[in-house]
């Protein structure tokens, strides 16, 4: 949510800074709501205040026996407390509108980030791995015949329709392992400290992380009105909301494994085949809650504990800037890790690290002390995948598919395998 001060002092750059991402020329319809709203809410402080007056004259009037000027300011009284009323559901009323005129719009970039409409006009950061060269055509992970009698689509599409699939086997294990591993390197190496939370949250936690009202359609909702987490970002971030942090418990860096759940309403058509896209997956989440000045430098710290996961596992990626048309929502600026898919010919998305600043913070009224003592601030906050699991899956095959049909597995898997370091063309661990 934006800071309706800065829209004040600055409506041009505010106007300028959405015109980046889409939106345009808002700053005049919110300062007139806004400047309804506080001259409401002066209005009715100065009919309190003439009521307070009011007041101490009636004693005054009924002392002197004056009953006509008691009646008068007995009249006054009542007058000024309907008019305060009526001025008071005003201002709430445009505070009303002006709130959600302010949920509706996406943050403001970072001045560095690349304007740009689509994911076409995304900045390369870094190339990392030797993308492999197979001897034969490389075929997509539900066509590898060692991942086929584990990854079982019609038995889930009877059981929940489409979207879905049913682990068995081998894969089951794998997808296990490849958690597991996401688990121990964020916790033991990267210093997050692993965090087990709901995955049905309230709609304060979902307002507050910025996935309601925009993404309600992409969300599913309980008949009891709890919401199934779109990631573990919403119940990660939302555990500081109302908080004031002092400045020595900054950054917190958390981390969970969960799953996640999406309707995935606006990707009709896309990735139908396969388990690239789901309603239900699992991912392993991270989450730091930082001082504003740290912000920046903890987004690339981030993104680099998301690069490891894929260089520990030995799978080639890029990583690339988002430009303003292709950022998230809540986000400042975003960087999108995407791994390679020999069986598609092309990097996919893996995972999305992205800081957005005081955005999230300030819907949920997460704050810090900069001093003991001192007025409390906004904090920083930001969320990463590191990774997500299905799709680090599908890397795991793709990539390590041998020309017998088996897949050769990456060697820090090995622990979490019992030895394995393979699956055959039947689908078994070896």
């Amino acid at each position: 949510m934006h800071d309706i001060r800065l829209i004040r002092d600055d409506p041009q750059g505010f106007d300028a800074n959405l015109a980046r991402r889409g939106e345009e020329g808002w700053s005049e319809d919110i300062l007139a709501i806004d400047a309804r709203r506080r001259e409401a809410i002066q209005a009715a402080e100065s009919a309190q205040a003439e009521r307070n007056r009011a007041s101490k004259g009636v004693g005054d009037a009924k002392a002197r026996g004056d009953e006509a000027e008691f009646e008068r300011l007995r009249q006054l009284m009542a007058d000024k407390k309907q008019e305060q009323a009526e001025l008071e559901e005003k201002a709430r009323i445009e505070q009303a509108q002006l709130h959600q005129i302010l949920l509706t719009l996406p943050n403001l970039p970072l001045a560095e980030v690349p304007d740009g409409d689509n994911e076409a006009d995304n900045g390369e950061l870094k190339r990392w791995g030797n993308i492999p060269n197979f001897a034969f055509d490389p075929k997509e992970h539900f066509e590898v015949p060692a991942a086929v009698p584990g990854l079982d689509f019609v038995t889930a599409a009877k059981i929940s329709g489409s979207r879905f699939v049913l682990l068995r086997g081998a894969m089951t294990r794998l997808h296990r392992a490849l958690a597991q591993f996401m688990l121990d390197t964020h916790i033991d190496q990267n210093g997050l400290t692993e965090t087990w939370v709901p995955v049905l949250v309230r709609e304060e936690a979902m307002l507050g992380t910025d996935k309601l009202p925009k993404f309600g359609d992409d969300s599913y909702q309980t008949t009891n009105g709890w919401w199934l987490v779109p990631t573990s970002e919403v119940p990660l971030t939302y555990s500081v909301a109302g908080e004031i942090l002092a400045a020595d418990a900054l950054p917190i860096r958390l981390t969970a494994h969960t799953q996640c759940f999406r309707s995935e309403a606006g990707s009709a058509g896309k990735d139908t085949t396969g388990m690239l896209r789901q309603h239900q997956f699992e991912k392993v989440e991270m989450v730091s809650i930082t001082r504003p000045e740290d912000s920046r430098s903890e987004l690339d710290r981030m993104t680099a504990c998301a690069e490891g996961i894929l260089e520990a596992l030995g799978l080639p990626y890029r990583t690339v800037v988002l430009c303003t048309g292709d950022m998230g929502f809540g986000a400042e600026r975003t960087h999108d890790i995407e791994v390679w898919l020999p069986g598609q010919n092309t990097y996919r998305e893996i995972s999305s690290c992205s800081t957005t600043g005081a955005f999230q913070a300030r819907r949920m009224n997460a704050r810090y002390r900069p001093t003991p003592g001192a007025k409390p601030e906004f904090v920083h906050t930001l969320n990463g995948s590191g990774l997500a699991v299905g799709r680090c899956l599908i890397a795991v095959i793709e990539n390590g598919q041998q020309a017998d049909g088996s897949i050769v597995l990456p060697e820090v898997l090995t622990p979490y395998l019992k030895g394995a370091t393979r699956v055959s063309r039947e689908g078994t661990l070896e």
